[in-house]
């Protein structure tokens, strides 16, 4: 089912928030391309595009991790080799020569956890003012919001009024739910929690709740058929849908919309957004290992990796990535 937008990675858990925090804040505009909007466990790993098979930009991104696969687009083919044969040797971790599927998700979702803490890493110096090694609601809230707090008068008539008057409140709500202890003060973990919910079980009702407002554009309570078509889709004067919103417009009603009422309350947008029964990095690491499994013994040695190196890295050879803006450590 997946189309070609689908292969966005997803970044639902930041949203507006981090169009807020890192930028001036504007009201998104309807996306004319399928938007993606099904939480991943792990946020930067989405669903594999289809148009992607005859590349491996995909397979890069899931083995290193989006950042450390530009890095690897920089190097020359030999270069890549080594470094990955390095790597490979981190994957083994009973060091029995072999690279097993499980050993292989397991790396995978470690690459992916990574790119969280990374996130989070890079920001927390921005909110925590007193350099207490906590984030307090008053410190993020004057570090996101001050200036529009300050000065009310200066976004009186625009767009950007009812982005902050909208995400002032949600955002203090999602802070308060990941602060475990009722302190009003995020450790590392409960301001992780804040930024990508969509990873910890406690703060999963807050992103079906968010995505609920977000689509239910007449407030009540549901997101019906045109609702949802709405959010991945908008049409350009009135021309005809194309094939893929048609069928999500099948997918709703087929599978979607279980108790079938014609639109969907929070358990059905539990059930779309937050699947339980796929599990993408099993799925990827099942993908190399069938790819590069010469002798189909269902596990690869450090050969069989090796002469498959352009699958599970770049190089400048391949160079699928963009160019690099800074320098990355080795990994």
């Amino acid at each position: 089912m997946a189309r070609g937008g689908r292969g966005r990675r997803l970044g639902f858990a930041l949203g507006l928030l981090l169009a807020l925090v890192l930028a001036p804040p504007v009201l998104r505009a309807k996306p004319t391309v399928r938007k993606e909007r099904v939480v991943r466990p792990d946020s930067e790993l989405g669903e594999r595009p289809p148009e992607d098979n005859q590349s491996f930009q995909y397979d890069h991104e899931a083995f290193l991790g989006k950042e450390d696969s530009k890095t690897f687009d920089q190097l020359t083919p030999d270069e890549s080799k080594e470094r990955l044969g390095k790597i490979v040797d981190r994957i083994d971790n009973d060091g029995d020569g072999f690279v097993t599927t499980e050993e292989l998700k397991t790396w995978i979702k470690r690459v992916q956890k990574r790119y969280i803490f990374d996130n989070v890493a890079k920001v927390w110096k921005d909110y925590d003012r007193d350099k207490d090694d906590k984030i307090s609601w008053e410190e993020y809230k004057q570090a996101t919001y001050g200036y529009y707090l300050g000065n009310p008068a200066e976004f009186h008539d625009s767009s950007d009024h009812h982005t902050f008057k909208k995400m002032l409140p949600r955002d203090e709500r999602r802070f308060k739910a990941a602060d475990l202890d009722g302190d009003l003060t995020a450790t590392r973990e409960e301001f992780t929690a804040f930024l990508h919910p969509e990873e910890f079980e406690h703060m999963k009702e807050i992103v079906v709740l968010e995505t609920l407002e977000d689509i239910d554009k007449n407030g009540d309570g549901f997101v019906d058929q045109d609702e949802y078509i709405a959010d991945m889709f908008s049409h350009e004067e009135n021309g005809p849908e194309p094939d893929w919103v048609l069928s999500e417009r099948e997918q709703f009603n087929e599978f979607r919309d279980l108790n079938k009422d014609g639109k969907l309350d929070k358990d059905e947008i539990r059930h779309w957004i937050l699947p339980q029964d796929y599990d993408h990095a099993q799925a990827e690491a099942r993908h190399l290992v069938y790819e590069s499994d010469k002798n189909k013994d269902e596990k690869l040695t450090k050969e069989e990796i090796l002469e498959n190196w352009n699958m599970f890295v770049g190089s400048q050879a391949t160079n699928y990535g963009e160019d690099l803006t800074k320098n990355h450590d080795e990994l």
